[in-house]
C-alpha cells in the first residue's frame, strides 16, 4: 500500500501536490475546485496592502509553457479575510496564504491573515536578488505570527543555495523554489506587437521549459539547509513530482499544468506517483526524498566514451534513436536498434528519447 501523505512543519497533506499561488488560486472558489481536483494542500494567491492593477493581456501560451504578466491579487485583503480564506478552509486541507512584499507590508498583513485561520504563510520575494529585504520580511513574519513561514525564492539570485541558507538563518520554516523565470519577451510577428500588455511586453516564463532549472535549484538548496523545501517550476506529471522529491523536495506546487490541463491534474499526478512507487517498491514519499543527491558527484563521471547498450527485448524499432543520433552511430536493423561502437560518442541523447528505455549506458 503506497502512502502519499506528507507532513511539513506539523501540517499534514494528503499528497505532496498542491497548487501554486497564482491564477488557479485567485479566490476561495478556485481553491475549493483545486481541492475537488485532488490537491493535497492549498496555496492562495498573493495578497498585499494594495490591490494589483494587472496589465491585459496577462497570460499567453508559449509552446508547452506559459508566459505571464500576472501580479498579486486584485481582490481586497478584507474580502480575503472574511470570505475567500474561510471558504478555502472548509475543504479541510492545509491552507497556505501567500503574502507580500516588504517587511512593513508583511508586518501589517501577517497577523490579520493568521487570525483568519490560515495554517501557514508563504512570503513572495517579488524577484529580489538582494537577500536583505527578504531577511527583513522573514523576520517580520516570524515576529508577528506563530504559524509556519515559508519563503518563495526568485530564480534571479546569483546563488540560490546561499540565499536559502540566509533565509533559514533568518528563521524561515521552509523554502519554496522557484518562481517563474524572467523577464521574457514574446512578439506576435503578424503585427510586430508584444503578446503581453505589460510594460515593454515583459512576462515571466513557467512550465516544462523551466523544470530542469528548478530541479537544480532544489537540489542545490537541499544540500545546505535543514528546513523542508517545496519544489515549483514545470511540474507536469507524477514522474516530475518524484523527480523533485528525489532532488530533496518534500512537496511540489503546480500552476502551468493546472491552467493547461485543468484542476483534475492534482489527482491524476497523485495516481501516476502511486503507480510508479508501487512498481518500484517505494512505500512512502520519505523513501524517495533526496535519494538522487548522492549520485550528483563534484566531478564528471568520466570524459571518455563507452558505447551505449541496447536491450533488444525492450526495443520496439520506433527509430527515434536513429533520427536523433548526431553521430550516425545507431540504426534500426531487423526490428532492433544496433549501435556502431566506433562512432558512438555516448552523448546520451538516444537514451533520453527512447520511449521504452531500451537504451542504457
Amino acid at each position: 500500500m503506497v502512502d502519499l501523505s506528507v507532513e511539513i512543519c506539523g501540517l499534514k497533506f494528503k499528497t505532496p501536490i498542491m497548487p501554486a499561488a497564482g491564477p488557479t488560486t485567485r479566490d476561495g472558489d478556485s481553491l475549493v475546485k483545486a481541492a475537488e481536483g485532488g490537491a493535497g494542500g492549498l496555496v492562495a494567491k498573493t495578497v498585499s496592502t494594495t490591490l494589483a492593477h494587472v496589465p491585459r493581456p496577462c497570460i499567453i501560451k508559449v509552446k508547452d509553457s506559459l508566459m505571464n504578466a500576472e501580479l498579486w491579487s486584485d481582490i481586497p485583503l478584507d474580502h480575503w479575510l472574511k470570505h475567500e480564506y474561510p471558504m478555502a478552509k472548509q475543504t479541510g486541507l492545509p491552507l497556505i496564504a501567500s503574502i507580500g512584499y516588504s517587511a512593513e507590508e508583511v508586518r501589517e498583513i501577517a497577523p490579520k491573515v493568521a487570525a483568519a485561520g490560515v495554517d501557514a504563510l508563504e512570503l513572495s520575494t517579488h524577484y529580489l536578488s538582494d537577500s536583505a529585504p527578504v531577511v527583513e520580511a522573514t523576520k517580520a513574519a516570524k515576529e508577528t505570527v506563530k504559524i509556519p513561514v515559508f519563503v518563495k525564492l526568485s530564480p534571479n539570485v546569483p546563488d540560490v543555495a546561499q540565499f536559502a541558507r540566509v533565509v533559514e538563518e533568518a528563521g524561515a520554516d521552509g523554502i519554496v523554489a522557484i518562481n517563474a523565470i524572467g523577464p521574457c519577451l514574446a512578439i506576435d510577428v503578424e503585427n510586430a506587437m508584444p503578446m503581453l500588455g505589460s510594460s515593454h511586453g515583459h512576462g515571466w516564463l513557467s512550465g516544462p521549459a523551466i523544470k530542469p532549472f528548478a530541479v537544480r535549484c532544489v537540489a542545490d538548496i537541499a544540500r545546505v539547509v535543514k528546513i523542508p523545501i517545496i519544489g515549483a517550476g514545470g511540474v507536469t506529471t507524477g514522474r516530475d513530482v518524484i523527480e523533485f522529491i528525489m532532488a530533496g523536495a518534500s512537496a511540489v506546487q503546480i500552476s502551468t499544468a493546472a491552467i493547461i490541463r485543468g484542476r483534475k491534474i492534482y489527482g491524476l499526478m497523485a495516481d501516476e506517483m502511486a503507480k510508479f512507487m508501487r512498481a518500484k517498491g517505494y512505500n512512502t514519499t520519505n523513501d524517495l526524498k533526496g535519494i538522487a543527491l548522492r549520485h550528483l558527484p563534484e566531478q564528471p563521471f568520466r570524459t571518455t566514451a563507452k558505447p551505449v547498450e541496447v536491450i533488444a527485448s525492450r526495443c520496439n524499432a520506433c527509430g527515434l534513436c536513429e533520427r536523433y543520433c548526431l553521430y550516425d552511430a545507431i540504426r534500426v536493423v531487423g526490428r532492433v536498434a544496433k549501435v556502431d561502437s566506433v562512432k558512438c560518442y555516448e552523448c546520451g541523447l538516444c537514451v533520453s528519447v527512447c520511449p521504452t528505455r531500451a537504451i542504457r549506458f
